[in-house]
């Protein structure tokens, strides 16, 4: 029967990574024999577990290994990663391996070296004695792919005991009490965050203009706590819709009443802006004179609206082309500490997808499945408040306006 020895090292108890670890040889039908483990002593100390493996073919042991390669568990002394040359542009080798959003080192030249741009689903290229993560899309004939399973050491984010602990994470918001609590935690890692020199990056859907966040939204940005503002085309229409005509959808903001002709708001919205140039021109001719995306441009604070085949118009700043769109998302993410997701389950997704595991998210919404959704395709760093985005905006912005004046 084919054996392996497998190790893994860190918070392997409190973030239930053990476990797993078990629970993963017995679904793919592996037996293991404990030969090594040693609890951590202390909150900072690691714990190490070293497994014997056994499956019944050998292709049964490839896919387990593969498996625990993503809860941090890897061979023992496996050599160097194995390279294979790309033949042709967007074409990767077929053994090629697809990375996780956790942190991977590689074995090159008999030594561990940490890869770059840590992304999910996407594969390593080594170039210069340095490894990167590169989207199949983007692979170029020449580049050197690791392959297979060796020389690959991967270290899931652990649950550490001395980490800001938030209450909500394992339960849906639903009283007063709890949202309050959730949004003075979420205040405080942002502070945190800012401390930091970090990114806190806000991805958003018109959700945040219907429920009346824009307000709160537009205080947080003139306060320097979003770095950047990551959305669709809708959010800028309703913004600017409500800006320059007091009507979301066509509904006045002021007594929730619908607007005689104001179906056809929107599209005024988005014409109003082509006349003017752009959104940055209709701030610097005086046409646009509040709402979130004035205050973006008026305090620098860069903005990415990526289109999709539903939309209107679109407004002349928004990237109707999705590759374009996702690496202007990429490129805003960078160095980022905290994504704040609100009220956008398609824009909170493909932006968890392009995070490492160790930038934290915080998911508004007020349908608990986007939480679960957004937790479903591999954020696991992930933590969700469930409840009205433009709610949480309100409380949030009081939150930390309270907080700077006390600081103050």
């Amino acid at each position: 029967m084919p054996q392996e020895l497998v190790e893994a090292s860190g918070h392997l108890i409190d973030s239930h990574v053990m476990e797993q670890i078990f629970d993963t040889v017995v679904e793919y039908n592996g037996r293991f024999e404990v030969e090594q483990f040693r609890i951590g002593r202390t909150n900072a100390d690691p714990s190490y577990l070293r497994l014997k493996l056994e499956t019944a073919q050998p292709a049964d042991m490839q896919q387990l290994l593969s498996q625990l390669l993503g809860l941090g568990c890897s061979p023992v002394d496996t050599g160097d990663a194995t390279l294979e040359t790309v033949e042709k542009d967007c074409c990767a080798p077929l053994d090629f391996y697809s990375t996780t959003n956790h942190r991977t080192e590689i074995r090159y030249g008999s030594k561990w070296v940490e890869v770059e741009n840590q992304r999910m689903d996407a594969m390593i290229v080594v170039e210069d004695g340095r490894g990167f993560c590169r989207r199949l899309r983007d692979l170029r004939k020449g580049d050197r792919v690791v392959v297979g399973m060796r020389g690959i050491r991967v270290a899931p984010e652990s649950k550490e005991r001395d980490r800001l602990a938030f209450a909500f994470m394992s339960n849906g918001v639903s009283s007063e009490r709890q949202l309050e609590t959730a949004v003075r935690q979420t205040a405080a890692l942002m502070e945190q965050v800012r401390a930091d020199g970090k990114k806190i990056v806000f991805v958003a859907g018109p959700v945040v203009v219907h429920t009346g966040g824009a307000s709160a939204m537009a205080e947080l940005i003139r306060g320097g706590w979003v770095s950047a503002l990551l959305a669709g085309n809708a959010l800028g229409v309703h913004d600017i819709e409500s800006a320059l005509l007091g009507t979301s959808l066509g509904v006045r903001q002021t007594d929730g009443r619908q607007e005689e002709h104001g179906h056809r708001n929107h599209m005024r919205a988005i014409n109003a802006i082509y006349h003017a140039g752009g959104i940055a021109k209709a701030v610097e001719t005086g046409k646009l004179t509040s709402g979130v995306m004035y205050e973006c441009v008026k305090a620098g604070v860069p903005f990415v609206l990526a289109g999709s085949l539903r939309d209107d118009g679109p407004l002349p700043d928004t990237i109707t082309d999705m590759n374009r769109a996702q690496d202007a998302y990429a490129e805003q993410i960078k160095g980022a500490g905290l994504v704040l997701c609100l009220g956008s389950m398609l824009h909170s997704i493909a932006t968890g997808n392009m995070l490492p595991s160790w930038v934290k998210i915080v998911c508004v919404d007020i349908n608990p499945a986007v939480v679960t959704k957004v937790s479903d395709r591999g954020t696991g760093q992930a933590v969700g408040v469930v409840t009205d985005a433009g709610q949480f905006l309100g409380l949030l912005a009081a939150c930390l306006r309270k907080e700077m004046g006390t600081a103050r």
